[in-house]
């Protein structure tokens, strides 16, 4: 029989799971180190295991003691779990901003859970200084203190910076991830440094946190960024730190749920946003990972919900979600999808080139039999094989076209058609059912945004030479 003695010992081991939409246009392998999968539901299971364990070594935490700790959520489940195995008291002092789930998680594993305001840490108010009351006031009570235990960072040193290390075979480029108590991206780093010096190690901080040299201002974000510096955030290691909003981070949480299956936290959406934004300058050689500290479960009552969302102006009540086959049908003009002007691999050159003369264009998609979006070639390419005296009757365009166009499906969203535009792309192949059905540039969006968004009517329809 194959068994675990307890809960506790299924911490760690998460798996990498590869990021396939939100990346689109975007050159480096971008990989999610899903800690969700720890049995507490977060990363913070490792430090709480190993700051209890430690305690317990030294005679800090008696049998029947009380542990005592201020948390946004995530680390008290850790110890609440820890102390319902292990037969401890458990008392967690919360800040009101944190998600009604969550408190009832704590609940749910026995902890006695103590909601105080939202305040800066100086304040007698502050979960940190009312855990430290208790933790005096209470005989035999121990306070893990994950802001200054050096077992906070220790245990990622020992655990998740080994296991990434080792899944990613050493090929790992860049690693991001938010910094709250800072022992998750200090420990990590300090063992992937340790492997190879070169290792970029990216910071992810909400707007109002001090970690990225913001003043001090309340955000929705739980879970990361901080008023002042705990003693287990080592700056120096650090070699960038990107500053994402709360309105986009919640954004991001929400389509990683619907685009990868992704059902996360918020703090999830902050780390891939620095991420996506860290990945536009880097290359096909280089391998990203995004630690994704917690599930999403904990927040459907907040960012997940849209009559939340709406309420802080994250989504407008009147928002209108645009995709590309309303781009694709006001195109046509007539309700159905426009025929493409697109050449066979197998066709000559001269029948790309007869192409683009007559519709005034300068690149065609090259789409096989199949309807498959495999390359493209324009009219620099058409002008080298006349160049060269070859004969363009003789040539098929198979030989001699690019890479194909980026493509999106036509369920994809205004968004994601603007992003691969930004990216400097002048055309994407709109695909249904994996066949190209249509082909959209920067002036479709353009118009579209000036007609259906901004009503601004159209004067005159010009061509182009980006496309059709």
């Amino acid at each position: 029989m194959k068994y675990y003695e307890n809960i506790l010992e299924t911490i760690g081991s998460t798996p990498l799971v590869k990021i396939n939409k939100l990346n689109e246009g975007l050159k480096p392998l971008i990989l999610a180190k899903m800690e969700v999968f720890n049995p507490g539901g977060s990363v913070k299971d490792r430090p709480a295991m190993k700051m209890i364990e430690e305690a317990e070594k030294q005679g800090l935490l008696q049998p029947g003691g009380t542990i005592v700790e201020p948390t946004s959520g995530n680390t008290g489940t850790g110890l609440a779990q820890l102390a319902a195995v292990r037969g401890y008291k458990c008392i967690l002092v919360v800040p009101e901003k944190v998600a009604p789930e969550k408190i009832n998680l704590l609940k749910a594993y026995g902890a006695e859970v103590v909601v105080v305001p939202t305040v800066e840490t100086s304040s007698h108010e502050s979960y940190n200084s009312v855990a430290n009351k208790l933790t005096m006031e209470i005989p035999g009570a121990f306070q893990p203190n994950q802001f200054a235990n050096p077992n906070n960072p220790l245990a990622h040193t020992l655990s998740t910076g080994p296991e990434i290390w080792e899944q990613t075979g050493g090929k790992i480029t860049h690693f991001v991830a938010g910094l709250g108590t800072g022992g998750t991206i200090s420990g990590t780093a300090r063992y992937l440094k340790e492997k190879n010096p070169d290792i970029k190690i990216i910071g992810a901080d909400p707007e109002g946190s001090i970690y990225s040299g913001d003043m001090a201002s309340s955000y929705y974000v739980e879970g990361i960024g901080e008023d002042f510096i705990p003693k287990n955030v080592d700056m120096k290691i650090v070699d960038e730190m990107v500053r994402i909003s709360d309105k986009e981070s919640f954004q991001m949480a929400r389509r990683m749920a619907r685009e990868e299956g992704l059902l996360v936290g918020g703090s999830c959406g902050t780390a891939m946003s620095a991420a996506l934004r860290v990945a536009e300058g880097l290359t096909e050689d280089d391998v990203m990972v995004v630690l994704l500290p917690d599930g999403g479960r904990g927040y459907l009552s907040k960012f997940y919900s849209d009559d939340w969302m709406k309420s802080l102006g994250f989504m407008p009540a009147e928002a209108q979600v645009y995709y590309l086959r309303d781009l694709v049908e006001r195109k046509s003009g007539r309700g159905k999808y426009p025929a493409m002007i697109t050449v066979s691999p197998d066709e000559p050159v001269r029948k790309a080139i007869e192409l683009m003369e007559k519709h005034q264009i300068d690149q065609l998609p090259v789409v096989d039999h199949n309807g498959r979006n495999v390359g493209h070639v324009n009219d620099v390419v058409a002008m080298q094989v006349v160049y060269e005296r070859k004969n363009p009757t003789d040539i098929r365009v198979g030989d001699v076209m690019g890479r194909p166009f980026p493509q999106l499906d036509m369920t994809a969203e205004l968004d994601q058609l603007y992003k691969l535009f930004r990216l400097g792309n002048a055309m994407v192949v709109v695909m249904e059912d994996d066949k190209a059905c249509g082909v959209l540039t920067r002036f479709d969006i353009m118009w579209h945004l000036r007609e259906t968004i901004h009503n601004v009517p159209e004067k005159s329809e010009k061509k182009t030479k980006a496309g059709v």
